[in-house]
């Protein structure tokens, strides 16, 4: 790995940055009536996009924006704008990744021009209405800025969300809409907000937004995969309201071709009451490869759907365990000459990034702030054990102490940064492997069975209360 190369600027990152926050900034205090200063962040915009297919659109779209004129349209203009420039900005970082990892890419296949598109379709249809409507609703949110919302605005998504929900074409964005309202509705009045969550909120905003558009969550194109999957780590994903644990693992085919870097997601909506160890109680019954990666057994597959992306859309019944798999020695020997995949146009931001990755023959120490970091060849490597999950044995400690790493290297704050999924460790002078994700199947850990009890008290007493309200 050429840790070198992760401290290195990266050409023309900044500029895009520094355009998408000027927008940014111009998004707290509302474009109904704004100030000289949005109408400069808005220029900065449309000057970023100046020499591509967007310009004559955004020029127009800032200018109707700076004049407190901004319709429907244009405000979309303006998200495009923002979404290209952080697609431009995670290709120069994916890029860079590249040249750190040595790994080859996976090639984007070019859609058939005569296929038809059935989602694109069908948004002319039922969906229709309850996305324009959502739609109208985060125009609003644009009027209105971070520092104009209050309770009523905000209640403003619950009706939509309600609408979008028994939809099984809309669960994604109806999913996205109510964990963003959940936030502003946490922080209304905006006015008295002493601080404000300017680029998370823009990129809520901003990929809501271009969801709302027909096509624009269209079903990717499948395919099918058949050959052992090896787990090499879970990643969860936590949110008031709902909670994601992303599995990342190397395929290797039946058919003799490289191996392949691929993921599987289960998703799960959740009381926020449910945390720690209890989130697997939701997401194990709905995935038999969370139990494989806990227990580090590999899976054998047969003819699961994959998209061009490399998510597996998991069927349970198309896999079935395999033998015992440690995902450090699975990294040793095959994560090097795996193929890593292509991201979809819509999910091409920087925060999206998180390519695994081993790391070995480091020295640890503490930084300014408590948390590890790794020197690796002389350089310097962030890591970030806020996203290790607290539902697994993982801890900051544990990592400090380690001497391989097998992590996700992720964008974060301006610089690379390693999230841990697994490493290695001595304890009572024997080389140990601990996993973030080692009580996804369960475990006998007494601090894990502690807390799945714990929850799991949390969930039934939940489920009474639920059956209570649907009797009365």
């Amino acid at each position: 790995m050429r840790t070198d190369l992760l401290t290195d600027p990266v050409d023309g990152l900044d500029e895009a940055l520094d355009a998408v926050d000027a927008f940014d900034q111009a998004l707290v205090a509302g474009l109904l009536r704004p100030q000289p200063a949005q109408a400069a962040g808005l220029a900065a915009l449309a000057d970023a996009v100046a020499g591509t297919p967007l310009a004559s659109l955004v020029a127009e779209a800032a200018d109707k924006a700076a004049a407190g004129a901004a319709g429907e349209d244009h405000l979309v203009a303006l998200a495009a704008a923002r979404t290209a420039l952080m697609g431009a900005a995670h290709d120069a970082l994916t890029a860079r990744v590249a040249d750190v990892t040595g790994r080859p890419r996976a090639e984007r296949s070019t859609p058939d021009p005569g296929a038809t598109d059935a989602d694109a379709t069908a948004a002319d249809g039922p969906g229709a209405n309850v996305l324009a409507a959502a739609r109208a609703w985060l125009c609003d949110l644009a009027r209105a800025g971070w520092q104009g919302i209050d309770h009523e605005l905000v209640a403003g998504a619950a009706p939509v969300v309600s609408a979008m929900l028994p939809d099984t074409r809309l669960r994604r964005q109806a999913t996205l809409l109510d964990g963003f309202a959940a936030e502003l509705a946490a922080s209304c009045p905006g006015a008295t907000l002493e601080r404000v969550p300017v680029r998370r909120w823009a990129d809520l905003w901003t990929r809501a937004l271009l969801l709302t558009l027909p096509g624009a969550a269209r079903t990717p194109a499948l395919s099918t995969v058949t050959g052992r999957l090896l787990p090499l780590g879970v990643d969860v994903q936590e949110h008031a309201t709902a909670v994601q644990a992303q599995v990342h693992a190397v395929l290797e085919p039946s058919d003799g071709t490289a191996p392949r870097l691929v993921r599987a997601a289960v998703s799960a909506p959740k009381p926020d009451t449910v945390v720690g160890a209890g989130l697997w109680q939701l997401l194990r019954p709905r995935m038999s490869l969370l139990g494989a990666a806990g227990e580090g057994r590999a899976m054998e597959l047969d003819a699961m759907p994959v998209t061009a992306e490399g998510d597996l859309v998991w069927d349970d019944e198309r896999a079935r365990a395999g033998e015992p798999a440690d995902a450090l020695a699975t990294a040793r020997v095959i994560l090097a000459a795996a193929t890593d995949p292509v991201t979809a146009p819509l999910d091409r931001h920087p925060a999206r990034i998180a390519v695994p990755v081993l790391v070995e023959g480091y020295t640890a120490e503490c930084g300014d702030d408590g948390t590890p970091v790794f020197t690796v060849a002389g350089h310097r490597l962030a890591v970030d054990t806020d996203r290790v999950p607290a539902a697994g044995p993982l801890t900051p400690e544990t990592v400090a102490a380690s001497g391989a790493c097998l992590g996700l290297l992720r964008w974060d704050a301006g610089e690379f940064v390693l999230q841990p999924l697994a490493v290695e460790t001595t304890v009572r002078k024997k080389t140990v492997a601990v996993h973030a994700g080692a009580w996804a199947g369960g475990t006998t850990d007494k601090l894990g069975v502690r807390a799945e009890k714990a929850a799991a008290d949390s969930v039934t007493v939940l489920r009474e209360r639920a059956g209570k309200l649907l009797r009365a």
